[in-house]
């Protein structure tokens, strides 16, 4: 199973079911899966801030929801978790494509890259590195099951060591 596999079925196994996203290629392998599977009701949102919206909606009606995106997009969404998502305990796991990591291309890409850990830091969202698929199952799942005991946003930074990265 690869890693892209490997995060639909642990959504799958933590009843996650509604997936908004906005739309990237190195994300394109994950969401794709899950544009497939009749299991999943996918959602491509313009903005950040929106995909996070589409997915508290969700959950205010019982549904899990995740959202995907690229780092770059991540400063979009700070005030919607920061003012809707943390105090009212919504938990979104967040699938977050980091940008300006190994063989980065775009230089504009570099500094959102390098400050989301600190951000997701100062705002208390734990996040996990992923950068292997070596006990990938476990890392994930055991993040979910975090995220909805815990009722809080969770991120999942994806590097291109996992994902192989964008092309220039």
């Amino acid at each position: 199973m690869n890693w892209a596999e490997t995060i639909v079925k642990s959504l799958k196994d933590a009843e996650v079911s509604l997936i908004a996203y906005v739309p990237d290629v190195s994300i394109h392998q994950v969401t794709r899966l899950m544009e497939e599977d009749d299991y999943f009701h996918v959602v491509s949102a313009t903005r950040e801030e929106e995909a996070i919206g589409i997915a508290t909606g969700a959950y205010a009606r019982g549904r899990n929801a995740a959202v995907f995106m690229q780092s770059s997009g991540f400063g979009n969404c700070i005030n919607a978790l920061a003012s809707l998502c943390l105090p009212a305990r919504v938990p979104i796991p967040m699938f977050i494509n980091l940008r300006g990591e190994v063989g980065e291309f775009n230089i504009a890409q570099v500094a959102m890259g390098r400050a989301t850990r600190p951000i997701l830091d100062v705002l208390g969202i734990q996040h996990y590195t992923l950068d292997t698929d070596d006990r990938l199952d476990l890392r994930v799942s055991g993040a979910l099951k975090l995220c909805y005991a815990s009722r809080q946003p969770l991120a999942f930074c994806l590097t291109p060591l996992l994902h192989g990265g964008k092309l220039a």
